[in-house]
């Protein structure tokens, strides 16, 4: 693991007192963007600020950075009512990839908020493998059906939801997927 990452789960592990509050804002880009600066505060420099690049993964290109400060409310907006609505959010702010770096690790955590504040559920991660989950995500800004299916096989039920070490070992493993 990089130091930036075991520095930046370190502060995730801390935070758990501090989720209640990243809950009652889920789905909003102010949510993510305080999740990013919660986390990555001066480990990056651009913690929480939109991106003023392009970037692409593989042969994927996120939007376009100009287009950012126009489409982040759009997706704010975008309704959360039932999982099929949150994984479409979900998917198109991986889609506009908001930040230079820590877009996966932050939207992770902004995708519990959404399903604890809607469904009173979060995602187990230690129940998915990276090798799950990336081809899930590269695929779903076509068809979100893979993604839903793994997501909804490792969801969190009753007292396990209120479990902090249940949490913060599933955002470990879920740091792991963006190792190369």
């Amino acid at each position: 693991m990089q130091e930036t990452d075991r520095l930046s789960l370190g502060r995730v592990s801390r935070g758990w007192e501090a989720w209640p509050g990243f809950v009652r804002t889920a789905g909003t880009w102010e949510c993510l963007r305080k999740i990013h600066r919660e986390i990555f505060g001066g480990l990056f420099t651009f913690a929480g600020k939109i991106r003023t690049v392009n970037i692409s993964k593989g042969s994927f290109r996120f939007a376009n950075a100009i287009f950012l400060e126009k489409i982040l409310p759009m997706i704010s907006e975008m309704p959360q009512e039932n999982f099929a609505d949150i994984i479409a959010k979900y998917t198109e702010m991986n889609i506009a990839h908001p930040f230079r770096e820590g877009n996966g690790r932050a939207m992770r955590l902004w995708l519990d908020a959404m399903l604890e504040r809607e469904m009173n559920t979060r995602i187990d991660w230690r129940k998915i493998t990276r090798e799950e989950y990336m081809p899930a995500m590269q695929r779903s800004p076509v068809n979100t059906l893979e993604l839903e299916t793994l997501l909804k096989g490792a969801m969190l039920k009753g007292d396990d939801l209120r479990n902090g070490v249940i949490f913060t070992e599933g955002v470990a493993v879920s740091y792991s997927y963006e190792s190369v």
